[in-house]
């Protein structure tokens, strides 16, 4: 199949190239500059030059394309209302351009932060909730009647010895203030996979996924963000130190809300559907010890 995959080069989409391309699938990768452009050509894909914001582009490869996968999205905090628009307005393109034709169209979204409950794949979360703009799991399923075979895969936190999901900008922050903190007793849960045990989820929902089904690439339930701030404790020789509720916001700043998210998940029924195991010894622990 020809498949038209969006954040082609990106953390994850990089990791999906390699398996379609090992599946016999043909792949055509959107490319915002000549370097993204290069390196799909160099790991043996079709580029589509164009971005998110650029909606001709996006209907285009969706009509070259027997499949469409989403995965790019920007990750930018300090305009995470605005990206999270852009989003909804590319899937919606990208659904114009499928609809009527039943093709398959696998979308990323995050996972339902339910906080401090254990999310599952049929739990559904309303718009807006817990002050969370990002729409592309309702965007995507709207789609459904135009005639478009939509999937969702939800993210946890991923990871590699490179990045580290919302781990990342901890450590950052860690570096920056010579200590690495959490709050109150650090047992408030993030949920994690690997890049590339994520990326294997992608190829089982294209083989066998369903249209109307959300599927959940967790590795891990819920890592304690105390064990995430020892961890980077440790990695960057820095002390670790738990805030009280009122220092926290003033520490963190615009990290507050993450470093006390309480967002555990499960997969049970991905793993029961699709099969999917994930391999990677190294959990998000590891990698944050591991980063280079």
């Amino acid at each position: 199949m020809r498949i038209f995959l969006t954040g082609a080069t990106g953390f994850i989409g990089s990791a999906i190239v390699p398996n379609l391309l090992d599946d016999g699938h043909q792949v055509l990768g959107l490319a915002r500059s000549e370097p993204s452009a290069d390196a799909l050509r160099q790991a043996g894909c079709d580029v589509l030059r164009g971005d998110l914001r650029d909606l001709e582009s996006l209907c285009l490869g969706a009509e070259q394309a027997d499949v469409v996968i989403h995965t790019a999205f920007d990750h930018d905090f300090s305009r995470m209302a605005e990206n999270c628009e852009m989003d909804r307005v590319a899937i919606e393109a990208m659904g114009s351009a499928l609809a009527g034709s039943n093709k398959r169209f696998i979308v990323t979204s995050g996972l339902p932060p339910l906080m401090g409950q254990v999310a599952t794949e049929t739990d559904i979360l309303p718009a807006g909730a817990h002050g969370m703009p990002r729409v592309s799991e309702q965007a995507a399923m709207a789609l459904i009647d135009s005639g478009v075979s939509v999937s969702v895969i939800r993210m946890p936190q991923v990871h590699d010895r490179n990045r580290q999901g919302f781990a990342f900008y901890l450590m950052d922050h860690a570096r920056n203030h010579g200590v690495s903190a959490y709050v109150g007793d650090g047992q408030n849960r993030w949920p994690a996979v690997h890049r590339l045990d994520a990326a294997r989820l992608y190829s089982l929902v294209l083989k066998n996924g369903v249209s109307g089904e959300r599927y959940h690439a967790v590795s891990e339930e819920g890592v304690t963000v105390r064990d995430v701030a020892e961890a980077i404790g440790k990695r960057l020789e820095v002390p670790v130190r738990s805030l009280s509720e009122e220092d926290s916001a003033s520490h963190f700043g615009w990290l507050d809300r993450i470093a006390r998210m309480d967002v555990p998940a499960s997969s049970v029924l991905t793993r029961q559907k699709l099969q999917w195991q994930p391999l990677q010894k190294a959990g998000l622990i590891q990698d944050i010890l591991d980063s280079v």
